[in-house]
This record gives structure tokens, sequence and C-alpha cells, in this order.
């Protein structure tokens, strides 16, 4: 999966444009992600050194990143100047979503296990209300 992560108040928290006190467990999460073989895209308004910083601030975390502020490596986003910059990723890691950013243990059971957030705060909230979905046999398509 190609999963988008935003660097302020996603990563670390707002204190831009210094870079703030890491978010609890959101590097060790990101190389989980990593080791999983996600390919994990930063995505920032950072840029020129302020960005040097954020990205070298995660590689001494063990955080490399797949690619920055670009869908691949290799793009040459200055021949994309007329196109949109939205990312083509499957999933966003974003402190500005609706609801605000779920704790990183919470992001990463929604990614690792396949869960919705709805799936998650059930859970969460209501273990018992869980409804257990039957098994197929195998012979069930």
């Amino acid at each position: 999966m190609t999963i988008a992560v935003d660097f302020d108040g996603t990563i670390v928290r707002h204190r831009y444009p210094a870079i703030g006190e890491e978010i609890p467990f959101a590097t060790q999460t990101l190389r989980m992600l990593i080791e999983e073989r996600h390919q994990l895209i930063l995505w920032t308004v950072r840029e020129g050194q302020l960005l040097d910083d954020a990205v070298e601030w995660c590689r001494e975390r063990g955080v490399e990143f797949y690619a920055v502020n670009r869908d691949f490596p290799e793009e040459d986003v200055s021949k994309n100047m007329h196109f949109s910059r939205k990312l083509k990723v499957d999933l966003w890691i974003d402190d500005r979503n609706v609801g605000g950013l779920p704790d990183w243990g919470t992001i990463y059971n929604m990614i690792h296990n396949h869960k919705t957030y709805e799936e998650v705060l059930t859970e969460q909230l209501n273990p018992s209300a869980v409804e257990m979905k039957p098994r197929k046999k195998w012979w069930q398509f």
C-alpha cells in the first residue's frame, strides 16, 4: 500500500518552523509499516532547508521515505506545474482530517488489520457489540 504521511501535527507536534517533539509511537509505527513493505511518502508543506531538516530528523529515527513531496523518487515535479499535485496514494495519515488524528496504535491497527476507523472505534468502545463475521466454508465463494 502507498501511504502519504504529513509531518507537522502528525509525526511531530506543531512547532513550525521548528521541529516539535515526536508524537508518541509515530516513528516506531512508521518503521513497522516500512518493514511490512508499505511505501511511505512524506507529504508536507515544508520546503528547502526546513524540508531537509524534517527528512533528516526522520532518517535519524530509522524512517526512510519512499519519496518526499512526490509520487515516486524520480518524479520531476517541475514538469507537473500545470497538473494537480494530489498524490496517487491508497491512504493519507494527516492530523487535518475530519475527526483529527487517531493515536498511532489505532492507525497501525487499521492498516495492518485492514479495518475501518468505524470498526476500530466499535471494538474499542464496546468490544462485546462487535459482531463475529461467520467464516465461509472452503466450498463457498
